[in-house]
């Protein structure tokens, strides 16, 4: 086969030969990993990019608070929720999950730091991704919005102006414990703000207080998600959940090279 490439009125040739003779000698030969894929379920993903796909738990749509606990002490209206008086708890469980919310920082603006604008999403209700008027706002970094409170601050700072939507979207893996309590495998978060990528799988050193160095402490394998009250009317919309789970598959045999009826097992 040859190539030409025109440079400066004068002609380059490539030859390639032998190499299409090993290209066709290697496409007889397949790798199967041996494992039975179940086929995967079909989700709609929704019309648009922030509508929940068809498997996710909606807990908020703009209509009532009533998939979630305390919330009867937070305001609802024109499809959005007001920070109120306590945190609001979701009545359902999360493990391994997809997280969308939307929240807007209040205007007019007022406070300073830690005073202004803010809130929180706690995943499994304990390990908290930091939601504050970050602004023009300067603040400790890992408190400010995006930050895993106390933990790690975001990768960038991708606030929008007081008053405007920021969405968050969050991929979160739980963390495991054994029988014995021992942590077998950490938390896990990887996090969007506005599309812009500020945590990538950061692993979580344990939960998120305020007044103590982090720590895990054995607790059930799921667990709500909820949303702060600092005194601030925080406003929230569009809040969905879906349950991650991996790919399904048994696995029936080792490995294997397949070259026509030839079979030669992977080491």
């Amino acid at each position: 086969m040859i190539l030409r490439f025109a440079k400066s009125g004068f002609y380059s040739v490539v030859v390639l030969g032998t190499a299409m003779g090993f290209a066709a000698a290697a496409a007889a030969e397949e790798y199967l990993s041996g494992i039975q894929w179940q086929r995967p379920p079909v989700v709609d993903p929704g019309k648009t990019d922030d509508a929940p796909p068809s498997d996710a738990v909606v807990l908020f749509d703009g209509t009532n608070l009533d998939a979630w606990k305390n919330g009867e002490n937070w305001e609802v209206r024109d499809g959005v929720a007001y920070s109120g008086k306590g945190q609001i708890v979701s009545k359902e469980v999360f493990g391994d999950c997809q997280v969308h919310i939307e929240w807007s920082a209040p205007l007019p603006v007022k406070g300073s730091g830690q005073g202004r604008g803010n809130s929180g999403v706690f995943l499994m209700g304990r390990y908290e991704i930091q939601v504050l008027d970050s602004y023009d706002n300067e603040t400790y970094y890992d408190g400010q919005a995006g930050a895993i409170y106390k933990q790690t601050p975001p990768q960038v700072n991708a606030m929008r102006k007081p008053g405007q939507w920021n969405t968050y979207d969050i991929i979160w893996t739980a963390p495991r414990f054994a029988e014995d309590g021992s942590l077998e495998s950490p938390a896990y978060i990887t996090a969007l703000h506005n599309g812009v990528v500020i945590l990538n799988h950061f692993q979580l050193k344990g939960d998120t207080p305020y007044n103590r160095p982090p720590e895990y402490r054995q607790h059930a394998a799921e667990g709500p998600l909820a949303l702060q009250d600092h005194g601030n009317p925080v406003r929230f919309r569009n809040i969905w959940v879906r349950p991650l789970k991996p790919a399904q598959g048994e696995q029936q045999r080792p490995p294997y090279i397949r070259d026509g009826d030839k079979e030669t097992p992977v080491e």
